[in-house]
């Protein structure tokens, strides 16, 4: 069994391309760092709409990319994720059929955050519950076990210190690429939230930081993330 973080990000901020891709080879030290911290035994480099290969490091790492589709964000991990990707152009279904033939995993990412992903008919082969968003949890639960896909754990990190703050528990003899595809697509994967002190702290510097972006603030009657919570059936 192997704690992964599927989510995780090696830029803590976003534009001037030249200074942060200056910047990825320290994001990704610091990043690991966090995870062998958290005891974790590896972490998926998901950063937006490009994949970068780092070598030395001193966790394993899990190739990957988070797309950015028509319709909200899809993650793709595996041995041999697409290395760029145009933001807004591909629909989920070419993702998912994309990552299929690099024989790679597609998941939803934050299904109920700035996202329509989730009312998608697509062969997906597991749904995120966020490290972001952990209130929403019970709703994802939902939502996969009517779509009847597994559920994966990431914490989405931007910054070292969230890394691990949801992760996954991955049955697999061997940690590679491959095998984590595998074990997705069996189901033999279980997302795990860590809400202790450290957690907590991190979530309300994260709502700090964020506070001029307007996307966290909801009104009460609202759901935690953007959307709906899926409704019973019939």
């Amino acid at each position: 069994m192997f704690a992964i973080d599927l989510h995780a990000h090696t830029r803590f901020f976003h534009g001037h391309e030249r200074a942060a891709e200056l910047f990825d080879p320290i994001g990704v030290r610091l990043l690991t760092l966090g995870a062998r911290y958290r005891d974790l035994d590896g972490v998926a480099l998901t950063n937006h709409d490009y994949y970068r290969q780092f070598g030395g490091l001193t966790v394993e790492t899990i190739p990957g990319i988070e797309i950015s589709t028509t319709k909200g964000h899809i993650l793709v991990v595996g041995p041999d994720p697409p290395t760029k990707t145009e933001p807004g152009t591909l629909t989920p279904h070419e993702v998912v059929e994309m990552a299929h033939e690099r024989g790679c995993a597609a998941i939803v990412a934050h299904p109920y955050r700035n996202s329509t992903v989730r009312d998608v008919d697509a062969d997906f082969d597991a749904i995120e519950v966020n490290g972001k968003h952990p209130r929403t949890e019970e709703w994802v639960r939902t939502l996969a076990g009517r779509n009847g896909l597994p559920l994966v754990g990431g914490s989405d990190a931007h910054y070292p210190v969230e890394v691990g703050r949801a992760y996954t528990l991955v049955d697999a003899d061997v940690l590679t690429p491959g095998s984590v595809v595998e074990a997705i697509r069996d189901g033999r994967v279980e997302p795990r939230v860590r809400r202790g002190t450290l957690d907590q702290g991190v979530r309300r510097l994260y709502r700090k930081i964020h506070e001029g972006k307007d996307n966290l603030y909801r009104p009460k009657e609202e759901s935690p993330g953007v959307g709906d919570p899926p409704q019973p059936e019939d």
